[in-house]
């Protein structure tokens, strides 16, 4: 399907912009939305509005043979904040694309929060956005991507927890037995192309990793630090009770100084989740041209 018209939100975000790239790589070409004027090229139209903007997203969405939506909302002092961008916006897109005479395939890039609900109102409403398009199954085919905790040049969350590791401290929130997942973004950008480019629809929920068995724990990523570093990396567990009293000041803070923290309850809940780990098998057999090639341990020098 290379030649197409795929449609993008959230393309100069982490996520969107290495997307964006490998779309353009790959002969594929992008219309994307951005809230500020952007100049156009042979690649790439863009679609100047928002999640709002009904008619920008009808512009968005128009004879496309797919929609990617990256586009979401991290931060937030409030469960509205997140409803508002993550599932109002998710409808929005919805909406305008189920409203063309053939709809596109249309992959929602959820997170693995979502498997979790009840830890934060972001997972709350990455859930309730990913449910949104999964009832829309039978008017247009619809698939969810939940990748884990994804890392890479250019990454603006796990890349200053790998820099620190360099000074041989990892610092940490949570239990020590505690396991996790890590993607690449080229892993998952990679496995967007190939659903972009099947035959026939992927349709429903998977989740991504990069496929190490039983994922990460802090000991082994200290481990590969020290090892990629050749320097001792020690854990370092800040106590829960402190965490959740900075995340709860940091919360009350932001609703009276108006701005979206990143730190709240709800993060350290997630952050204290004793297993973020996937289970890619379904993915692997949906794509069996996708397999996971980027391990932290190779990945580490350019993660920072």
């Amino acid at each position: 399907m290379s030649g197409s018209v795929v449609a993008v939100t959230g393309a100069t975000g982490f996520i969107g912009s290495v997307l964006l790239k490998s779309l353009i790589n790959g002969g594929w070409k992008v219309r994307a939305l951005t809230r500020s004027p952007r100049v156009d090229d042979e690649f790439t139209q863009w679609i100047e509005g928002d999640l709002d903007n009904l008619n920008a997203l009808r512009s968005l969405v128009k004879d496309v043979s797919a929609v990617v939506h990256c586009a979401g909302r991290v931060r937030g002092s409030s469960l509205e904040d997140f409803v508002h961008t993550n599932v109002e916006g998710t409808a929005n897109l919805v909406r305008a694309s189920i409203q063309q005479s053939s709809p596109p395939r249309f992959l929602l890039v959820s997170s693995l929060a979502a498997r979790q609900p009840e830890l934060s109102w972001y997972a709350t409403s990455k859930r309730m956005a990913e449910q949104l398009v999964i009832d829309h199954l039978r008017i247009m085919p619809c698939a969810v991507f939940r990748p884990t905790a994804v890392y890479g040049p250019g990454d603006k969350e796990m890349s200053p927890l790998f820099r620190v590791t360099r000074r041989g401290v990892l610092p940490m929130v949570g239990q020590p037995a505690m396991r996790f997942g890590l993607l690449h973004v080229s892993d998952l950008v990679s496995a967007i192309l190939c659903c972009l480019s099947t035959q026939i629809a992927v349709l429903g929920v998977y989740e991504l990793d990069d496929g190490t068995p039983g994922g990460y724990d802090s000991q082994s990523v200290a481990a590969i630090a020290q090892d990629v570093w050749e320097r001792p990396v020690y854990c370092l567990f800040f106590p829960a009770p402190l965490v959740s009293l900075i995340a709860n000041i940091n919360l009350w803070s932001a609703r009276l100084l108006r701005y979206s923290p990143m730190l709240t309850p709800g993060k350290v809940r997630e952050l204290q989740h004793p297993d973020w780990v996937c289970d890619i098998t379904p993915l692997t057999r949906a794509l069996p041209d996708w397999q996971p090639g980027i391990r932290l341990r190779e990945a580490l020098p350019q993660a920072i």
